[in-house]
């Protein structure tokens, strides 16, 4: 569980600052597997997760989805439709119990005002995870199903996340029987075990010399 002041957007705050953001705050408590905002709703505000692990998944007209990220406790959920005033443009689910913030809009809005310096704490953020999707982008055109497997399993192996197949598969952007057949091959070669849903790794080295390095990293709190 982490604090208002363990968020790198309210870096600059003072504790007293701090203070007044919290009674802005509403804070939900959810079950694993619950829907926090629907692709396409209206978006009054944006979310703070204190604790657990959030997926944000957009999905085609065709039902295909592909998870965008994880974002667990630290980061943000929503803020890109925090100042074009938009809709959802994916869909956020619980992957475990988690405890999440709400701030509306206007009340931030008038936050902002009085603490200009976390506009440029937010503005930084966005342009890391926009460089971060760049890269994931050209990660899809030049790198194979087996090293995009094999930078989501260290990153998840760092936040002790477990995900099923399936769900690994829309992270990587891989279908289900190529994740299922590369996952079982680097067990076999004693890279990885499986145990349900939990991937250990047990060959570390071996996985960072499949990948080309991913170079931009938002923060520990989200994984894309």
């Amino acid at each position: 569980m982490v604090e208002l002041k363990d968020f790198k957007v309210f870096a600059d705050l003072k504790k007293e600052d701090l203070d007044k953001l919290a009674r802005l705050v509403r804070r939900i408590e959810y079950g694993a597997d619950e829907l926090i905002y629907m692709e396409g709703a209206p978006a009054f505000g944006f979310y703070l997760v204190f604790s657990g692990a959030v997926k944000v998944v957009k999905r085609s007209a065709k039902g295909k989805s592909q998870i965008l990220k994880i974002v667990g406790p630290g980061g943000l959920l929503g803020e890109t439709t925090l100042f074009d005033k938009g809709v959802h443009n994916a869909y956020a689910k619980t992957l475990i119990p988690s405890s999440v913030g709400f701030i509306e809009r206007g009340d931030f809005f008038y936050f902002l005002e009085h603490h200009p310096r976390v506009i440029f704490r937010f503005f930084e953020r966005l342009s890391l995870e926009i460089k971060a999707f760049q890269n994931k982008l050209a990660e899809r055109s030049y790198a194979s199903s087996k090293e995009r497997l094999a930078r989501l399993i260290l990153a998840l192996g760092r936040s002790g996340l477990e995900l099923s197949r399936s769900e690994l598969a829309e992270m990587a952007g891989v279908s289900s029987k190529t994740a299922i057949r590369t996952l079982g091959e680097l067990e076999n070669r004693g890279i990885i075990s499986l145990d349900s849903r939990k991937v250990k790794v047990l060959k570390e080295d071996y996985l960072r010399r499949l990948m080309e390095p991913f170079t931009v990293t938002v923060d520990d709190a989200v994984i894309i």
